[in-house]
């Protein structure tokens, strides 16, 4: 599909990567990795065409479409969100109305003899049968499942895109390079502005579309559950894994190993060469050995070991005074924005040193209740902050308030106080912005550097409440490993907002969900919410656009969660027994799916074929179809196949009943 060939890219005569090489198959789901600002967003643009490497090329065959979607893109406004998605069906909507042309011409013309008429009826019969292969009698069905997956209600559609925040709005732009379906889908960050719920819809779209995928994703949970092949960025090469993360990880370790153990034997075998000149290189009977020891270093080809960054990132937050024993306090709060409720009669309490999490869909009032709490709007009924609470926020955007004509030091500068601006430099060479890389302009730093960069900038306020909302965003897996440790050893209060299920596992011990307007808690970590979910809802899954909204099984994510929840420890005989129920549970909607995807496609079968029989029906009724014998042949098989199709749906649908009543 894409050929990379010998790739090299270079920024200000610095080498990001070079002499890269690989290939994108048709059926591949790839997963590209590296440490921030290791190039990947660029090797992305680069294959979408938007970008030109230093030398080599991106191969891409004609009649191959690739759609890109970028970490931040400009949006336009003026349209619908029906109106805005629709673009994806332009060529659809071209090709309807150059079938309506042709209809028109057909109606109106009666010149039936005619070598143009009839070429015309021939073109009007191909253009109808590709108009109908391209999903043209039921793509409205199509965009309203794909929004509706994506987290969007159906009162959404008609709604102007520009009353929607940057999140919601991405979330149109990846509707509609979906709705494209094209032969490559090249993702990066995609996951960054959905909430579980529609991550969860887009694993399955993605493992279910057949097509090829490339992304950029620190959602482990995410790449895990989509991809099957790793190609990781390091010191400037690409290595190539046909294995899903998880195993490349091991893999990557084990290679390291072994690069380790040979450059520990050549370093020896250079050391004792070495030593063996220092010793004769002036004694005339070895001049011959000494000459070809030396030749034996110049002929060695340096072994080199991957790159791993072992510099200091060590995050600490800093937690000031002791708090009172309940830092927040919600009691019958509520918040509206005209007659729009985003919650009502909101009680809830968090105590000193927890760590909760506040999920939900996108829009359910995640982001406001923590604005209210930090007095940035108005609500109604009672917010009580405890004594001595002193809050530290990490807002969505936060990464993008930051200047980018000022360089990383100055970023820092500007907010360092008394001595620690004595040791800025130290502070950020621990996060990885040592040396000329302290001297960067913001607007150069990736959006991982800039997430980083702007992390640092809490870390300077001692506090005892962190507020963090959707804080790994655009962070790579060690930088999120190594936040997620320093909210664990963090003495204060934390609320988290994230979707990222792999991070908030083992880190907050109550969930707080937010939909319909309320604010229900669950104790527990994030794997034993979803699980409880998932149970509790079984029945309601079939009603839910969220999940229904796309075949196939919502429930895979639980997987990984019971191995990583369980951390190596032995379940108990209780816990054993639910995860059994659970498992049973999910093969029965697993099943129901199966069945309900197949009686979709019959219908689809259904009316795709009864359209075709009219088209030749409509031919047959023209004098020169009449005594085609090629069209009663063509009549006469689409009949048996709308039989059969008739037929296989009559027993699907009753399968269908059965279960459900079961």
């Amino acid at each position: 599909m894409i050929s990379i060939e010998n790739l090299s890219v270079e920024f200000s005569a610095r080498p990001l990567f070079a002499n890269v090489s690989f290939l994108v198959g048709d059926k591949d789901r790839i997963a590209l990795v590296g440490k921030n600002g290791a190039g990947k967003s660029t090797l992305l643009k680069i294959m979408a065409g938007l970008q030109q490497p230093t030398e080599g090329n991106a191969v891409v065959p004609r009649g191959t479409t690739v759609a890109y979607l970028p970490q931040v893109m400009v949006l336009s406004d003026g349209l619908t969100v029906r109106e805005e998605t629709e673009k994806a069906f332009a060529q659809l909507h071209q090709a309807e109305k150059d079938i309506k042309e042709m209809e028109r011409q057909l109606a109106e013309r009666t010149d039936y003899e005619s070598e143009s008429y009839i070429q015309l009826v021939e073109r009007f019969s191909h253009e109808s049968e590709r108009f109908q292969m391209m999903g043209g009698l039921n793509y409205q069905a199509e965009l309203e499942r794909t929004l509706q997956g994506l987290g969007f209600r159906r009162e959404d559609f008609e709604r102007p895109t520009s009353e929607f925040s940057g999140g919601w709005r991405m979330r149109i732009e990846l509707a509609k390079l979906l709705l494209q379906r094209p032969d490559v889908l090249l993702l990066d960050e995609p996951t960054n502005h959905l909430d579980i719920e529609s991550i969860q819809w887009l694993e399955q779209f993605l493992v279910s579309s057949g097509n090829a995928v490339v992304l950029v994703s620190h959602d482990r949970a995410f790449i895990n559950n989509v991809t099957t092949r790793t190609l990781e960025i390091s010191c400037g090469r690409l290595y190539d894994y046909k294995v899903k993360y998880d195993e490349y990880v091991k893999l990557r370790a084990e290679r390291r190993e072994q690069q380790l153990r040979a450059y520990e034997n050549q370093q020896k075998e250079i050391a004792d060469i070495r030593a063996f000149v220092d010793r004769f290189r002036y004694q005339a009977t070895k001049a011959i050995q000494v000459q070809s020891r030396l030749k034996q270093l110049e002929r060695m080809i340096p072994i080199e070991v991957d790159e791993v960054d072992n510099s200091a990132l060590h995050l600490k937050f800093v937690c000031s005074m002791r708090s009172g024993d309940y830092p927040v306090i919600c009691e019958d709060l509520s918040k509206n924005y005209g007659e729009h409720n985003v919650f009502h009669n909101v009680n809830l309490t968090i105590h000193r040193g927890e760590k909760v999490a506040f999920v939900g869909r996108n829009g359910e009032g995640k982001s406001t209740l923590v604005k209210c709490i930090q007095g940035e709007i108005p609500f109604e009924g009672t917010l009580r902050v405890g004594h001595n609470v002193q809050i530290g926020y990490f807002a969505q955007n936060q990464a993008q308030l930051l200047d980018g004509e000022l360089t990383v030091f100055d970023t820092i500068d500007r907010v360092a106080k008394g001595d620690i601006r004595l040791k800025i430099r130290d502070i950020l060479g621990a996060f990885m912005f040592g040396g000329e890389a302290s001297d960067k302009k913001v607007k150069f730093l990736s959006g991982g550097e800039r997430t980083r960069l702007a992390m640092i900038r809490l870390l300077l306020e001692p506090v005892n409440c962190l507020i963090l909302d959707e804080p790994t965003n655009h962070l790579d897996m060690r930088s999120k490993d190594v936040l997620k440790a320093a909210i664990r050893d963090f003495d204060g209060t934390v609320i988290v907002v994230s979707h990222d299920r792999e991070f908030l596992d083992g880190l907050v011990t109550k969930v707080y969900e937010f939909g319909g307007g309320q604010v229900r808690e669950h104790l527990g970590g994030i794997y034993d919410f979803l699980q409880k979910k998932q149970i509790d809802s079984l029945n309601d899954l079939q009603k839910s656009p969220a999940i229904t909204s796309f075949p196939g099984d919502p429930n895979a994510l639980s997987r990984e969660g019971k191995n990583i929840s369980s951390g190596g420890k032995k379940d108990s005989p209780a816990k054993t027994e639910a995860r059994r129920s659970y498992e049973e549970q999910k093969e029965f909607n697993k099943k129901l799916r199966k069945i309900e995807r197949r009686v979709e496609e019959c219908e689809k079968e259904i009316e795709q074929t009864e359209s075709a029989i009219a088209i030749v029906e409509s031919q047959m009724a023209t004098p020169e179809g009449a005594s085609d014998m090629n069209l009663y042949d063509k009549y006469q098989k689409l009949k048996q196949q709308l039989d059969r199709a008739m037929e296989e749906w009559d027993q699907a649908s009753t399968e269908l009943d059965e279960l459900r009543n079961t």
